[in-house]
Parts: structure tokens; C-alpha cells; sequence
């Protein structure tokens, strides 16, 4: 599937003589819905995509339908069933496909194999669309063959067994979701509000997806990852954290910071911050003060007139050209790129 150069824009033509959508000023989601399909799931992106609305005058930027192999009823692992309107037509017009969690995959998710009408399905899917899973919906992005050679994620108590079924997949157990381009996945149940948010911020910018975390009573950005919650043997109880180190990091991210220095705010040994920064966090602290970095280097390019070498610096990366390898490997674009995208994307 090629990528699209911006997702966030309907293909021409694609809401002409529409059977489905019948805004072709939005980008157009269809989310896919089996039976056995979890509720919660199912609703992640109709409420995440739902609430996004343009800042100037709050239309809606989204158009959602939820569609099924066939109209009609389908089956939820709760104790009532949905009715969908509609069928595989959803999947052809859709600019955007949402594949959540279901409990009922059959051989797709015991020997990773597609069952004639979800090959069907797949091959309905227009060329150039965004796919994304939510949790478990993963399988059937690897059994349809799409994240054969890609990075992937899913909820963490199934990784193993997806890189099983599927052992050319670069999987990452520990994630909340992993964004490669014109495919994208999620972990674990709520991790799919995280990956959803960061959709809205990467087609409309920072402060549109902020604005639905707002409403919806989320943090915008969640630190750390999955594994976080995979249960393990507890540690002794302490009364340290590591919590007081990473506040005082954020109000200094202009600054150049040390290991030591963090490790200094929780009266720790630097060996010992470590290790308890990645049980609360899920990632080293260097990773994280990178993370926050890019974060705050996206708004201040989104949301000011900065020049590039000013926005490194208050970023916390020192030059431009630092800032640049590292926006490129976290958002596969330059400053100057991601920059001109997004003004132009909250013109629009």
C-alpha cells in the first residue's frame, strides 16, 4: 500500500456518487467491525476522530462509518449485539481503515490465516488507504500480509504468539504504538485512545488532538510504554519515584541535562535512578528526555514563528542539525517539512 503524501486529505473523487460518505471535505474513516468485536475498541476511534474540529469554525475533520463484511447485525463479546449499515462499500471509499480488537478471529488469530471473506475484505480496501489496528486487530494486519518486513506492536499478553504466526514482523511488545507510515497498530485495549490521538495530531497538528484529549479527559501524550503493565515480580517497596526528576527535566529541556543530575533530584545512585526511571517509565531516561524534546520542538513549530536554530535551542537540541536527525527518525520528516505541513493542514 502506497503511502499517501497526506492522509489528512480525501483522495480526489473519492466522495463522488459515494454510497457511504457524504462529506468530501473530510477525511473519510471506516472502521471494520467483526463479530466478537470489543465495544470499547469499537468506539476508540468513533469517539477520538469524532470529537477532532477544525479551530476556526469547529466542523468536523472526520467523516467515521462503521461497516462489517455485510450490513446487519454483528455479534460483541458483551452481552448485546450493533447494526451495521454498512458493508465492504465503506472499505473501497474509506481514506482511512480502523481494524479493532475482536474475540472471535477464528484461524486468523490460531494459525494466522485470512477465511475468504476477510481476504475479500482486504482486497476492498482502496489503494493508498491508511490502515490502522487497534490491539488485537494487529492479527489481521499481519495475516492479510501488510506488516510482513514493518515494525508492528499488539497487546503485549499476545506479542509473543503474533511473532509466531507472523515471524517477519518486527514486533515491539513494549510500545503503546508504532506509526509506519500508511500502516499503523497499537497495543493493548486504551493504548488504541493513544495511538488515535496521535492520527489526529499528525494529519491537523498539536493543538486540534490536544483539544480532543481535553474533552475526552486523556492525556494528550502518555509516557512510557506497554511495558509498564506486564506483570512481573514486584520490587521492594520503596517510597521513591522518579517523578520529581522528570518535572524538574520538563521545566529544562532548553538546558543540557545529565543523568547525574536527575539522579541528583531523587537523592539516588545514577545506576539506581536508572532502573527505577524504567520501571515507571518504560524507556531509559534518555530516551524520554528525547521524546519530550521532539514534543516540544513539534509545537513550537506548529504554534510559533520561530526560526529552526531558535526552535533546537529552546527544544533543548542545540542546533539545527541535531534537531533535524532527530525529528527525522521519530517523525520520518525534516523541521522545515513538518513545519509547512501543519500550517498549511490548519489553513485548510
Amino acid at each position: 500500500m502506497a503511502e499517501s503524501p497526506n492522509p489528512a486529505v480525501p483522495s480526489p473523487g473519492a466522495a463522488a456518487g459515494s454510497a457511504v460518505f457524504r462529506h468530501p471535505d473530510r477525511h473519510h474513516i471506516a472502521v471494520f467491525a467483526l463479530d466478537g468485536v470489543i465495544p470499547f475498541e469499537l468506539g476508540i476511534p468513533l469517539r477520538i476522530f469524532g470529537a477532532a474540529r477544525h479551530p476556526d469554525d469547529e466542523s468536523p475533520l472526520y467523516e467515521i462509518a462503521t461497516c462489517s463484511l455485510r450490513p446487519g447485525p454483528v455479534r460483541t463479546d458483551a452481552d448485546f449485539s450493533i447494526m451495521v449499515e454498512h458493508g465492504l462499500a465503506a472499505l473501497r471509499e474509506a481514506d482511512t481503515v480502523v481494524f479493532p480488537a475482536s474475540h472471535e478471529l477464528g484461524p486468523v488469530y490460531t494459525q494466522g490465516l485470512l477465511t475468504p471473506p476477510l481476504v475479500e475484505a482486504f482486497g476492498a480496501i482502496r489503494p493508498g488507504a491508511r490502515v490502522v489496528s487497534i490491539c488485537t486487530g494487529s492479527f489481521l494486519l499481519g495475516a492479510a500480509g501488510l506488516l510482513d518486513g514493518r515494525p508492528a506492536t499488539t497487546h503485549w499478553s499476545s506479542a509473543d504468539l503474533f511473532q509466531r504466526l507472523f515471524p517477519r514482523i518486527r514486533v515491539d511488545p513494549d510500545v503503546l504504538y508504532v506509526d509506519d507510515g500508511d500502516v499503523l497498530t497499537s497495543a493493548g485495549v486504551a493504548a488504541g485512545v493513544d495511538l488515535c490521538l496521535h492520527i489526529v495530531r499528525r494529519d491537523f497538528g498539536t493543538a486540534v488532538a490536544n483539544s480532543i484529549a481535553r474533552r475526552t479527559v486523556v492525556p494528550p501524550h502518555r509516557e512510557g510504554g506497554q511495558a509498564q503493565y506486564i506483570r512481573r515480580p514486584l520490587p521492594e517497596p520503596r517510597l521513591a519515584t522518579t517523578e520529581k526528576a522528570r518535572a524538574w527535566a520538563l521545566d529544562r529541556l532548553d538546558q543540557p541535562l545529565t543523568l547525574r543530575q536527575m539522579a541528583d533530584r531523587e537523592a539516588m545512585s545514577v545506576r539506581t535512578f536508572t532502573r527505577r526511571f524504567r520501571e515507571e517509565v518504560g524507556m531509559s531516561p534518555g530516551q524520554w528526555l528525547t521524546q519530550q524534546r521532539v514534543e516540544h520542538a513539534r509545537q513550537l513549530l506548529e504554534s510559533t514563528g520561530l526560526g529552526i536554530d531558535q526552535v533546537a535551542q529552546r527544544a533543548g537540541f542545540g542546533t539545527a542539525a541535531s534537531m533535524r536527525q532527530h525529528l527525522q527518525a521519530a517523525l520520518g520528516v525534516s523541521p522545515t517539512a513538518y513545519r509547512r505541513t501543519f500550517r498549511a493542514g490548519a489553513r485548510a
